[in-house]
């Protein structure tokens, strides 16, 4: 009979594509994936998948009573199911999985997709944090299999606990553009060019703001915002403070391979995340390899982790500063410059080769064989 593992976060599994590559990699061993998440208003449809899913309904959405509530329905519902492994994605899953791991003596793999204590939501929240540092210490130094996004934040866990953590990284899949929509279908004049900025959490502190006041002062472009995250409501009331209609368009989330469609279309993309909390310093945010796989060259911020992507194959341009007219030089630049955009476009070809899931995912492989799953289809 095959092995089963469940797969657990508290996002939207359908628009979390870390989770949905991992889940993947581990079917393509033959073994069972049913994935655990949350549905909340908005939620794309699960379509045709793979796997089973189960996402709960929470009351609580938001805050300790979503955080606790979600933990107990996951104890429970984990408890009373047939696994033969889990696998839990960041701190907040982390309690319920450890338990059931505890209880049925069966192995548990740690996926941190971020610094998760570092996080800018948390910084001003020294009671909240504490909670959340106290749960990380309790079941943290007792964990075997663990990997994160970074060699940054590997290097700050290995510190602090002195467990070794294995990297792997939220590269995109290797892809190549198929159906762009029409410029037409978006309202977008020929000859205008199109900036990017996505993501699942644009969110505080990640530079949306200073690029939205940007665009008053770069000509014949347009910003296509798509996706969701906490700033967005205010985005969108700026447009009128600043009068921006009809340089910023706002495109809700969907699936993964009509999103790389639409970024295709960009002149330049933006991964704007700011150096304030540790989380983002050392992050390496999925719309930077999204922009790779889509050949649009990229304007970053300087991340300790992203600023040596952009440098060593040199795809695109970095800020010194968030001051939004300086964030426009940039972009007036890298929009105007031929010699340099074509010189970006031949190296994201290397990058798109390089910086890829099928590179990446062999580093998954070996953190899974040691907690006990057999690949037999390993290339």
């Amino acid at each position: 009979m095959a092995k089963q593992i469940y797969i657990s976060v508290t996002n939207d599994i359908i628009t979390d594509q870390r989770v949905n590559k991992v889940a993947r990699t581990i079917l393509s061993s033959g073994v069972l994936v049913a994935l655990v998440g949350r549905i909340r208003k908005g939620s794309l449809p699960v379509g045709t998948n793979p796997f089973k899913i189960k996402r709960f309904r929470m009351v609580f959405n938001r805050g300790a009573l979503f955080y606790a509530c979600f933990n107990f329905r996951l104890f429970f519902y984990l408890l009373f199911r047939k696994m033969d492994l889990l696998l839990a994605n960041d701190l907040d899953t982390l309690p319920a999985n450890y338990l059931v791991s505890r209880i049925k003596r069966i192995p548990l793999v740690y996926d941190s997709h971020e610094y998760f204590t570092g996080v800018p939501e948390l910084q001003d929240r020294k009671i909240v944090k504490g909670i959340w540092k106290w749960i990380e210490k309790r079941i943290f130094p007792n964990l075997k299999y663990i990997y994160t996004v970074s060699q940054s934040i590997a290097d700050l866990y290995k510190e602090e606990y002195n467990r070794e953590v294995k990297v792997v990284r939220n590269l995109s899949p290797g892809w190549k553009p198929v159906n762009k929509p029409s410029r037409s279908e978006l309202g977008i004049a020929e000859g205008k060019r199109i900036l990017i900025l996505q993501g699942s959490g644009i969110n505080i502190e990640r530079g949306a703001e200073e690029a939205v006041e940007a665009m008053l002062y770069v000509e014949n472009a347009i910003l296509l915002i798509i996706g969701e995250g906490d700033v967005m409501d205010q985005l969108k009331k700026s447009l009128d403070q600043m009068d921006l209609s009809g340089k910023i368009l706002f495109i809700n989330k969907m699936p993964y391979a009509k999103l790389l469609e639409y970024t295709s279309l960009g002149d330049v993309g933006l991964t704007l995340d700011k150096d304030t909390n540790l989380n983002y310093r050392y992050s390496l945010p999925n719309k930077l390899f999204d922009y790779i796989q889509a050949r649009v060259p990229v304007l970053a911020s300087k991340l300790v982790e992203v600023e040596k992507i952009i440098r060593n194959y040199e795809i695109g341009e970095l800020i010194d500063s968030h001051e939004p007219k300086h964030i426009a030089e940039k972009l007036n630049f890298m929009l105007d410059s031929e010699d340099k955009r074509r010189e970006w476009k031949k190296n994201l070809e290397k990058a798109a080769e390089e910086l890829c899931w099928e590179n990446e995912e062999e580093k998954l492989i070996e953190v899974l064989e040691s907690a006990g799953l057999t690949f037999k289809n390993k290339s």
